[in-house]
């Protein structure tokens, strides 16, 4: 059985939605990260990154979300688009787009938005502007398509269904209203049954939910002598 290694941020439930479409076992396993719990040793053997998602399949160990994602519709030949050169570029290119764009600047937009200490009026600006484009380009090829890759529903669409639930927390209240196809995609996949049992994984386990200094300092150990 898979061994899932999660907690509620964006990537893991993307990942948790995985699982769920394809129908896949596992056993979801919390780690803490406000506790801290993603440096104890015996993570940092799974992900040396020391962050969320990671995967424990036999003996293969799969961190990093989308590699996770990649790596399960090869295992099971689900929810990938057809098998041409041109469907397989579009795939690399919109899931490395959601990794290397939509994830990081939208993360760093809230991180320096509720996080960083003054003076950081530059980086939430520059944050907030990157998400916020990067969020566009996703609109306009969901104006284009009802799915990321055309007709068809694939780990693309999970990927950003991870990070579109969160949109108004990493752009402000009116973003849905901003971006209507993002909107849209939303409901969509959300409406599905897999969607329902993967954020359903919050009843599960009660994850730490004050920010004090030791979770500031767990997530953020460059800002420990700040704190100090």
């Amino acid at each position: 059985m898979i061994k899932f290694y999660y907690n509620l941020a964006p990537n893991p439930t993307k990942v948790a939605l995985c699982l769920e479409e394809m129908g896949l076992p596992y056993e979801p396993v919390p780690i803490d990260t406000r506790k801290g719990e993603q440096h104890d040793p015996a993570f940092l053997a799974i992900n040396p990154n020391a962050k969320l998602p990671a995967i424990v399949d036999g003996d293969a160990t799969v961190f990093d979300s989308n590699a996770i994602l990649l790596y399960l519709a090869e295992k099971t030949g689900q929810f990938l688009p057809g098998n041409t050169s041109a469907e397989r570029g579009a795939l690399l290119s919109w899931m490395m787009f959601v990794a290397t764009g939509i994830g990081p600047y939208s993360g760093q937009a809230v991180h320096f938005r509720n996080f960083a200490p003054e003076p950081k009026e530059y980086a939430v600006n520059r944050y907030t502007f990157e998400a916020q484009r990067h969020w566009g380009i996703l609109e306009a090829r969901l104006g284009q398509n009802r799915f990321m890759l055309g007709d068809t529903y694939t780990i693309v669409d999970m990927a950003v269904w991870g990070w579109s639930r969160l949109v108004g927390v990493v752009l402000g209240p009116d973003a849905v209203t901003m971006f209507p196809n993002v909107k849209r995609h939303l409901e969509e996949v959300s409406a599905r049954p897999a969607a329902a049992r993967a954020l359903a994984l919050k009843d599960k386990h009660t994850f730490k939910a004050d920010m004090d200094d030791a979770a500031r300092i767990a997530m953020f150990p460059h800002l420990a002598k700040k704190v100090a």
